[in-house]
């Protein structure tokens, strides 16, 4: 059997790959490595003592996750954790939570971005983090084993705690200074986990907002909406007449936006104004903005220009988080919009980080597009060349072909050859000084791959 946690937790559809027993399973096995409930238990800890392991559980709106909550739940709690059970809130809130509430480990039920038949499980270790892969490993090692289950006064209680959603909202918005007093922001939650929160932390904040994708019933997180879907939000942004747009994705651990023109704002673009800023009013943690491999040649020449260096990762909010916290740095992220400002949150937060972006389009007094004018992204191709063998991604041939596509691209462009993670799949990417020349490359190069890599 093959690694039960991916990139991101575990993940499947609901009620197939990642069923009640799974979860229940997982829960058990987490709350031995991360609460230490078997030490707690072995120790007849009461309710409430200060040794007694705290989990607090969060989830986005699916369907699925109403049973999946039940079975986290019952899960930590006949292993002797005490559960708070927050309810429907976004991912950053809940890693928030399990600081803030003194929580020993914290609990998400959410896919993300994903469409609704799926769900997944990622856990919190207590201060807020994700889990390294060592953890992880641990986790997997102890599903099923045999334990003393505790009985009685020993097990864990269960309580709701519907209402440290606001605990979140008063966080965030203290992160910022000044008001957005008549900025018009439409708010896309795609029917997921911030479809309560993030237009009240707006509200809150002085914005004039209105919503779409607000009304989660369970089965349309995503459905053409959300920072996957940014269709209907461009319409709506440039049909009323707002000042900005924004898109959170199911969990709301990331977010993109609309500028006044209907222009898509990228994750690297809202990087770049958010770094600009942090540079300009000496915030910004050894000048230096961390992005993976993927953020566009575009990003990494503006910020040189304006004097920030950029530190490169794999792809993944993981490999971000490792470089920030290795050099101590405050800001990185990923194109895709899951951005992590960690002198406020220790995940990527959408709402966070969506409330700094508006913030400095109010301060400067300039609109949006303008702002994220400060880079100029190049005309980027992406392929992904499937049902070829990954693990020749570094064959002799591929290596020539790439090294004769980057000399004809000297320092207006670059290539990226990079094997999937998870499927027998290779991605070409190239950047270009035009769309027609990345085109041409990135199919010379995709051929190549046909060839070479079967």
């Amino acid at each position: 059997m093959g690694r039960l946690f991916g990139t991101d937790g575990v993940r499947g559809v609901a009620g197939r790959d990642l069923t009640a027993e799974l979860v229940m399973d997982l829960s058990v096995a987490a709350a031995h490595v991360l609460g230490d409930a078997g030490a707690f238990h072995a120790s007849g800890g009461r309710p409430g003592s200060p040794d007694r392991p705290i989990a607090v559980v969060g989830r986005d709106p699916r369907a699925s996750g109403e049973f999946l909550e039940a079975a986290v739940v019952a899960g930590l709690a006949s292993s002797g954790v005490d559960v708070l059970r927050l309810g429907v809130l976004p991912t950053p809130a809940v890693a928030y939570l399990t600081t803030a509430l003194g929580a020993d480990m914290g609990v998400m039920i959410s896919a993300s971005h994903n469409p609704a038949p799926d769900n997944g499980i990622k856990f919190f270790l207590k201060g807020g983090y994700k889990l390294p892969d060592a953890v992880e490993d641990e986790i997997e090692q102890r599903l099923g084993e045999k334990w003393d289950r505790p009985v009685g006064s020993a097990v864990g209680r269960v309580r709701d705690a519907y209402g440290e959603a606001d605990r979140y909202v008063s966080h965030v918005l203290s992160t910022v200074t000044g008001r957005l007093d008549g900025l018009s922001v439409v708010v896309d939650c795609a029917h997921g986990a911030a479809h309560i929160v993030a237009p009240e932390a707006l509200l809150r904040a002085g914005a004039k907002v209105e919503t779409i994708g607000a009304r989660p019933d369970g089965l349309n997180i995503n459905a053409g909406v959300g920072s996957t879907h940014l269709d209907k939000l461009q319409q709506v942004v440039v049909s009323r007449g707002a000042d900005v747009g924004i898109a959170y994705d199911g969990d709301a651990d990331r977010c993109l936006a609309v500028a006044h023109t209907g222009e898509v704002i990228d994750g690297d673009q809202i990087m770049a104004v958010l770094a600009m800023a942090m540079h300009a009013e000496g915030k910004l943690a050894g000048d230096t903005v961390v992005a993976t491999v993927m953020s566009n040649l575009g990003f990494k020449l503006a910020m040189q220009n304006a004097g920030i260096n950029v530190i490169e990762t794999a792809v993944g909010d993981r490999y971000v988080l490792e470089a920030m916290k290795a050099g101590g740095h405050n800001l990185g992220g990923e194109q895709s919009g899951h951005v992590l400002m960690l002198d406020h949150a220790t995940t990527g937060d959408g709402l966070l980080t969506s409330l700094h972006l508006l913030s400095a389009v109010v301060r400067e007094g300039r609109p949006l597009a303008e702002l994220a004018s400060v880079m100029t992204r190049l005309p980027q191709v992406l392929i992904n060349v499937k049902g070829v063998d990954r693990a020749k991604a570094s064959v002799p041939e591929l290596a020539a072909a790439v090294a004769g596509a980057e000399e004809e691209l000297g320092e207006t462009g670059r290539v990226l050859i990079r094997p999937s993670g998870t499927e027998p799949m290779i991605r070409v990417m190239v950047e270009a000084a035009s769309a027609e020349q990345a085109e041409q490359l990135a199919n010379r190069l995709a051929d190549v791959v046909r060839e070479v890599c079967l």
